[in-house]
């Protein structure tokens, strides 16, 4: 193999590792902030993307993908709400189904809603044709795209988690919640933004990964096997 095959491989490994890597952030925020496993973290991914799709063609790319996040983080809530909140500590077993269930549940709902079809958003930057030279390796201007917001992603998410009053009571619900309770933070509003914030970061990256690998109803569960392991 020579250098720059090696190379452009590389480049594909980066891609998907950080398409990968903001689907593990999403079950990171969950567990750390309840000690549930979401399974139902790719179906976010998945939603982002497809209600993306769909918005695109009646506003511009960055309102579509703005309020795809906003429905998707508005699903993330309402499904802690309606299906984790009333839960009292619950077994490992019992939130796997659950979670489970809700990612059945939701790929259902997606089915009828679009169907069976494969959609993209269009390409941030140039067409799936264009790419940048830099020495021998061929990069597509969306796969700069992926990388860049997955590294503003993860700044982001470490400045709020270590500088914000909200991010340091989500910490604060991790390492101890009855002691957070004590200290007058709500455990429940927590976890219900834990969602919330799991669902945005996994919307982000339905959209970002869109134009390069495709979405579909069932586009989440490959993406959320690779992301949890």
């Amino acid at each position: 193999m020579n250098l720059d095959l090696f190379l452009q491989y590389m480049v594909a490994g980066v891609t998907y590792g950080t398409i990968y890597g903001i689907v593990a952030v999403g079950f990171n925020i969950i567990y750390n902030a309840t000690g549930i496993i979401n399974f139902a973290q790719g179906e976010f991914v998945m939603l982002g993307g497809m209600t993306a799709v769909t918005l695109g063609r009646f506003l511009p790319l960055p309102a579509a993908i703005l309020v795809a996040v906003i429905v998707t983080t508005a699903v993330g809530a309402l499904i802690e709400i309606l299906f984790i909140r009333w839960l009292h500590r619950p077994s490992v077993l019992r939130m796997i189904v659950i979670t489970i269930g809700l990612s059945i549940l939701i790929r259902e709902v997606a089915l009828h809603i679009w169907g069976e079809s494969v959609r993209a958003l269009p390409y941030f930057t140039g067409t799936s044709v264009t790419s940048i030279r830099l020495g021998g390796v061929y990069i597509s201007p969306q796969v700069l795209w992926v990388v860049g917001i997955g590294a503003v992603v993860v700044a982001i998410l470490g400045v709020f988690f270590r500088y914000t009053l909200l991010g340091m009571q989500m910490r604060a619900c991790a390492a101890n919640r009855d002691a957070a309770r004590l200290c007058g933070i709500s455990a429940k509003n927590m976890v219900t933004f834990s969602f919330m914030l799991s669902a945005g970061i996994g919307a982000i990256g339905g959209c970002i990964v869109s134009p390069i690998t495709y979405v579909a109803y069932d586009s989440g569960v490959p993406l959320a096997i690779k992301g949890f392991t």
